[in-house]
């Protein structure tokens, strides 16, 4: 295998890697052997013909893309471990440039390197101050939310459905009389005025029967996902199941030995006000260091090649769609719940995408430049953390993370410990009155 490496333009290289003919072969008769029984060749048994008789019948080249498809894989990864130039940071574009039996297989790949970081000034930024401080009103809701928690549900069979009601039902969606995908649902919660369904569609169930089966007439919204429904009429028939209610506890001594350790509603106020502080403590430190490096970020200089970017947005998308199917829903219905597509997910992650790998990058040369490392011990203390939330001995916790694990936890150590010597030499000012801001829109 031979490789020639190009540096294209916005941090991107070309990769020409050249296979010999004897391996493209070998891919050939493999991919010959897997898919021989797809094809039937008069005079033989199903899976029996010879492969010439196959490309005969159905074209000399019938075999390539799975050939391609079997050896492109090792190739590049090989052709990886010859490469000494900077980071990849993207999967591959693959290009076959030459494909033929008895040539040398030639493909080209293009890819993202990690870009270059010119630092500004990063010691010294100016971040506002910002004091960590709870209200009563704040108190209040936390203790109005912790009722909520311990509220019972209480099944209603004596009345039709009222406003604020959850209600379980099944539905399905009929357009112009025919069933449309993705408008079926079977004992589904939904709480009334919640306006997580189509504009119209819970308040038509207000007054609803258990066991009653009724339809709901809606419009879709012009711009709704689902261009066949777009601005459509359309009827759902629906049966409600069940009617709950919630029933709140009333705020008094007995509620606050219930639900914490304490014995008076005055005590419990005192303490989750306490627990509030701590809390915005954490949130002002956590402010702070993002305010801090969003300056440092702004005073850098580098250029983010386009495939780089787009791995990040798709990465934070497959995230979000991990956390939303754990909680019994998916991607897909995501998306039509909200009217959304993929690209509008993709643009509305893409601010997002480009500022956290501006700041990995700015930190890592922040990191570089300050001479900033993990120390052993740091990283024995990072193992015996990580021991303890995986419920996992050390030994088994190093064995699992291997050499390349090691290599990433000490990286992320030394990012926290550049964040943290950006925040020490970060300068903390006032923050600015109306009165500051009326004085420089006059000068």
């Amino acid at each position: 295998m031979s490789l020639k490496v190009e540096n294209l333009e916005k941090n991107m290289i070309k990769m020409t890697i050249e296979v010999e003919a004897a391996e493209f072969d070998k891919a050939l008769n493999k991919a010959y052997q897997q898919n021989k029984a797809k094809y039937s060749i008069p005079g033989f048994r199903k899976g029996k013909a010879p492969r010439k008789m196959i490309e005969s019948m159905y074209g000399k080249g019938v075999f390539y893309e799975d050939a391609a498809n079997e050896i492109i894989p090792g190739a590049y990864e090989k052709a990886l471990e010859e490469y000494e130039g900077k980071e990849i940071v993207s999967r591959p574009e693959v290009d076959v440039i030459q494909i033929g039996e008895g040539e040398n297989f030639i493909f080209t790949a293009e890819a993202a390197v990690k870009p270059e970081v010119t630092l500004g000034q990063y010691k010294g930024v100016e971040v506002e101050k910002v004091e960590a401080e709870v209200t009563d009103t704040e108190v209040d809701a936390e203790i109005e939310k912790e009722r909520e928690t311990n509220s019972r549900e209480i099944d209603v069979d004596d009345r039709p459905v009222q406003d604020g009601d959850e209600v379980i039902l099944d539905f399905e969606g009929f357009k112009d009389g025919v069933a449309f995908e993705g408008g079926k649902g079977e004992d589904y919660p939904l709480t009334i005025g919640s306006g997580s369904f189509i504009p119209g569609f819970e308040e038509q169930l207000i007054g609803a029967e258990i066991g009653q089966e009724m339809e709901v007439n809606v419009t879709f919204p012009e711009d709704y996902q689902a261009e066949d429904l777009a601005g459509a009429a359309a009827v759902f028939k629906c049966t409600v199941k069940q009617i709950k209610v919630k029933e709140l506890p009333d705020l008094d001594d007995e509620f606050a030995s219930e639900v914490s350790e304490f014995d008076t509603m005055e005590e419990y106020r005192e303490d989750v006000k306490k627990q509030l502080l701590q809390k915005k403590e954490a949130d002002v430190k956590r402010a702070k260091e993002n305010a801090v490096v969003d300056a440092v970020v702004a005073n850098a200089e580098m250029e983010i090649p386009a495939p780089m970017l787009e791995y990040q947005q798709r990465q934070m998308i497959e995230d979000f769609s991990q956390r939303i199917q754990s909680q019994g829903l998916s991607f897909e219905q995501y998306l039509q719940f909200t009217n959304s597509t993929m690209s509008n997910m993709m643009d509305q992650v893409k601010p997002q995408a480009e500022q956290r790998i501006k700041a990995s990058l700015v930190l890592e040369a922040v990191a570089a430049a300050e001479q900033i490392e993990a120390t052993e011990d740091e990283y024995k203390e990072e193992l015996e953390r990580m021991s303890k939330e995986y419920n996992m001995e050390v030994d088994a916790i190093e064995t699992a993370l291997g050499e390349g694990g090691e290599k990433q936890v000490k990286e992320d150590l030394a990012i926290n410990k550049a964040v943290q010597f950006l925040v020490e030499n970060a300068v903390e000012v006032e923050p600015k009155t109306s009165d500051d801001e009326n004085t420089e829109a006059e000068a």
